[in-house]
Formats: C-alpha cells, sequence, structure tokens
C-alpha cells in the first residue's frame, strides 16, 4: 500500500514589491523626486476637478436645453392642430355654401372665392408656422452656445 503524503502543500502568495527604502536600505527618494510627484498629483486633481465641473455645467446645459426644445415643440404642435382645426372650419363652410348655390356659375363663383382665401391663408399659416419653428430653434440652440462655451473656458 502506497505510502499517504504527509506533507502538506504551502499557499502560494503573489510577490509584493518590498517598498523603497527597504529595496535599498539606508537610501531614501530624492526631495526632488517627491517634489515632482507631488505637483503632478496636485495638477492630476486640479485638472480632474475643472473637468469635473465642466461635464457637470455642460449637463446642465443639455438638460436646459432640452426642456426649451420640448416646449418649444409642444408650442409648435399646439399652432398645427390650431390652424388644422381652423382650416377644418373654412372647409365645412366652403361646402355649406356650396350646398346654398343654386347654380353652376354660383358654384365657380364659390370655389374660386375659396381656393384665392385659402391660398392666402395657408401662405400666412405658413409663414407663422415657419417663424415659430425659427424661434423654438434658436431659444434651444442659444443655451447651448452660451453653456458649451463657457464650460470651454473654464477648462482652458
Amino acid at each position: 500500500m502506497p505510502e499517504a503524503n504527509t506533507q502538506t502543500a504551502k499557499p502560494k502568495t503573489k510577490t509584493q514589491i518590498p517598498p523603497f527604502p527597504s529595496v535599498f536600505p539606508g537610501a531614501e527618494a530624492p526631495a526632488a523626486f517627491r517634489d515632482i510627484a507631488e505637483k503632478s498629483l496636485s495638477q492630476a486633481k486640479d485638472n480632474y476637478e475643472k473637468m469635473k465641473s465642466a461635464a457637470e455645467e455642460a449637463t446642465s446645459v443639455l438638460e436646459d436645453t432640452y426642456a426649451t426644445a420640448t416646449k418649444g415643440a409642444a408650442d409648435y404642435s399646439l399652432k398645427v392642430i390650431e390652424l388644422a382645426r381652423e382650416n377644418s372650419n373654412a372647409a365645412f363652410d366652403f361646402a355649406a355654401e356650396l350646398l346654398g348655390a343654386k347654380t353652376f356659375s354660383e358654384v365657380v363663383e364659390l370655389s374660386t372665392a375659396h381656393a384665392r382665401k385659402q391660398f392666402e391663408t395657408l401662405s400666412e399659416q405658413g409663414k407663422e408656422l415657419a417663424s415659430l419653428a425659427q424661434k423654438v430653434a434658436t431659444e434651444a440652440a442659444e443655451p447651448i452656445k452660451e453653456g458649451m462655451s463657457k464650460a470651454a473656458r473654464k477648462v482652458a
């Protein structure tokens, strides 16, 4: 019968690097080396704080811009609904006028007048919507422009 191994295996440990003084007994890191290391660490901390502040500010600007754009889009949608209601009412009024027409020439006259009026109305509505869209875009873009340039100035 084979004999049992009575030796226990030693647990493996990771090799650790001993601290600087124990590698070179009696030696210290030069003061210039310590100064450079401290300055580098200080600069890294300062740069981190600047970048963190800039990122937080940029996030705030984007949140404000999103809120402004959302409000603008809602205003634009309400305007489109209002204009659609006006156009629907005009179409129903025109249909009622056509039902009251007694001759073909009266139908042609009503149709021509309605077409001219609707063309003018739609042109004006298009101008209103374009103006509103430009206003919304400008209001949404302005905070981004100001906030990002302000954040960039802080980082620089």
